[in-house]
């Protein structure tokens, strides 16, 4: 049997990807259950967006999540600042979990809390207008995620 290097190479999987009734790839999430300097928010963002690229599916929207901010941008076209968005994490988390910023948060928590959130905005299981609801409306996704159904991606 031969072995590839090719095949050793652990693939870059977004934690979370949102699709809508057709299958299409509405939204890709990254979460880092840590505060992330600049460079590093841009290095996540860049892996969001080589993956789109990679799949070759024009997908709309990437979500970068860390303990201090929710940053959603525009996958499709670099330039569109207006589809952009920076939401405080503790703002929009603590809704879900009251006690966010007073205890260490851990990945498998902070995705929780994250497909929490999605599922809310999605089909309004907790509050009618979810946290940020305005703002994601705004800028396109609202309409893209509103009753629509949600995959995860379960890293190995």
């Amino acid at each position: 049997m031969e072995i590839k290097f090719s095949d050793n190479i652990p693939q870059y999987l977004p934690d979370i990807v949102f699709r809508n009734r057709n299958e299409n790839i509405v939204l890709l999430v990254e979460i880092k259950a840590e505060k992330l300097e600049n460079i590093f928010k841009q290095n996540a963002i860049s892996q969001l967006k080589t993956y789109s690229q990679n799949v070759k599916k024009d997908i709309p929207f990437g979500m970068l999540v860390d303990l201090e901010e929710i940053n959603i941008f525009a996958l499709t076209e670099e330039q569109n600042i207006k589809n952009s968005i920076s939401l405080k994490t503790n703002d929009i988390l603590s809704t879900y979990d009251p006690e966010f910023s007073q205890k260490r948060i851990f990945h498998f928590h902070l995705e929780t809390l994250v497909k929490s959130w999605l599922r809310d905005l999605a089909y309004h299981w907790n509050l009618d207008s979810p946290p940020a609801y305005n703002e994601v409306a705004k800028i396109g996704l609202l309409s893209l995620m509103e009753g629509e159904e949600h995959t995860y991606i379960i890293r190995n």
